[in-house]
């Protein structure tokens, strides 16, 4: 009879184990009792880049890569995409549920009151280098409003919880708009919280001073899909370094500032930058087909193609490629949208990309987009961390919510030397 168990027999010893299935998973800790002696530590799972490993149970947000579903609290990407607006799905993501229309103008009020920061980080980040990269001043940003909220440290009170997100996701649309401007070479806008959450973020980003601001409404609509599509996506890198900060409980903009680290990286937040990049390397249609003649070979590397978790077309590619078009009847055609739909046109009736699954993923349409706006290529992580923070937050609270987490110490396979004399220096 069939039962929701693992029988395990260990070959060295003739013994046998029977490990418990819960919820398609066993826990790592019951192959500790799979010992050859009484002191043997036990087996351990070797798990390079957690590749296998489950570090926690969600809520939150579900993939499923093979068949291309991303849902978040059970809601489909593209129902939410078309439907939802950006601070409806942030309430999603923390309560779990839709709210009313009440709840939701109480919820936009929480966050949008929180738009403002001190005059001190004005000055912070005038003192940075003004050529150097916008997430690096948004790391360090981040981590310099925990001076400014020291009680933000009582992460065991939900209450306290909540204000830090509602600052957290109120602050960073502010501090990504000051990076902007200081490189940029212009005044600094303070926000202005009677506009929409990415209206106000448009307005601190481009408005020139004089006057009223309005966002032009495709663009602000087109950039609210784009923050649904950033809000979370399950443990990626930059989550894992947010819940693996938290778990040690120190102020969430300390984790917040490791999680925008994480993402930094070109395999991770930056892949929009080197897929624009690599667009404007190709240069034209008529040089798509060598350039993914030498991608074959090896010589050129494909960016905004494959995904960790997606071995099918990543959902909110598709949904990205449509807002792309609207973006553009604004501010006229991106010449590089034409090399993009080339070169996923060949790669996706080329056997070599198709027998590795590699398929346009987020990164590859939303960079365009990000260009056509007005943005700088560097710009493009920070319009990625500016939503993910909600996503991060979630995650946060949901950590410090569940009984079961504690301070992440993953286990290491020694395979260094045994034990040695120490030799003096003399008799080397």
């Amino acid at each position: 009879m069939a039962s929701d168990d693992l029988t395990v027999i260990d070959n060295r010893t003739g013994r046998e184990y029977t490990i418990p299935i819960v919820n398609g998973a066993i826990r790592a800790t019951e192959l500790r009792k799979i010992k050859v002696s009484e002191d043997d530590f036990g087996i351990m799972s070797y798990d390079p880049s957690f590749e296998n490993t489950a570090s926690c149970r969600s809520e939150i947000t579900y993939i499923d890569g093979d068949k291309g579903i991303l849902r978040y609290r059970g809601y489909p990407i593209d129902e939410l995409a078309e439907g939802s607006s950006y601070l409806e799905t942030t309430y999603l993501l923390f309560k779990g549920e839709l709210p009313s229309r009440s709840d939701l103008e109480s919820w936009k009020k929480s966050i949008l009151e929180h738009t403002d920061i001190n005059k001190g980080m004005y000055k912070l980040v005038e003192g940075f280098n003004q050529g150097g990269h916008p997430m690096s001043m948004l790391i360090s940003s981040m981590g310099a409003l925990a001076t400014y909220y020291p009680e933000a440290k009582d992460v065991e009170n939900p209450n306290m919880r909540n204000l830090q997100a509602f600052r957290a996701m109120g602050k960073v649309p502010t501090l990504g708009a000051l990076t902007y401007r200081y490189k940029a070479g212009l005044p600094f806008v303070e926000p202005d919280p009677a506009l929409s959450y990415v209206g106000n973020f448009l307005r601190m980003l481009f408005h020139e001073g004089k006057g009223s601001y309005t966002p032009d409404p495709v663009i602000e609509r087109a950039l609210d899909v784009l923050f649904i599509l950033h809000a979370d996506h399950e443990q990626n890198c930059s989550s894992n370094a947010m819940r693996s900060i938290g778990s040690s409980h120190p102020d969430p903009y300390s984790a917040l500032a490791g999680a925008i680290g994480a993402l930094y990286g070109p395999a991770h937040g930056g892949a929009n930058e080197a897929a624009v990049r690599m667009l404007q390397e190709i240069g034209s249609k008529d040089k798509v087909w060598d350039f993914v003649k030498r991608a074959k070979a090896g010589e050129e590397r494909l960016m905004g193609f494959g995904h960790r978790v997606y071995k099918n077309y990543d959902p909110r590619a598709k949904i990205i490629r449509e807002v792309a078009e609207q973006v553009f009847s604004v501010t006229g055609r991106n010449p590089l949208i034409d090399v993009a739909v080339e070169l996923e046109h060949i790669a996706l009736q080329d056997e070599y990309f198709i027998n590795r699954k590699l398929y346009p993923n987020v990164d590859f349409y939303s960079g365009i987009i990000y260009q056509a706006i007005g943005f700088s290529v560097d710009m493009f992580p920070v319009l990625f961390a500016i939503p993910r923070t909600s996503g991060w937050m979630a995650q946060w609270i949901e950590l410090l919510e569940d009984q079961e987490q504690k301070i992440s110490r993953p286990r290491q396979v020694y395979v260094g030397q045994g034990v040695r004399s120490y030799v003096p220096m003399s008799a080397r």
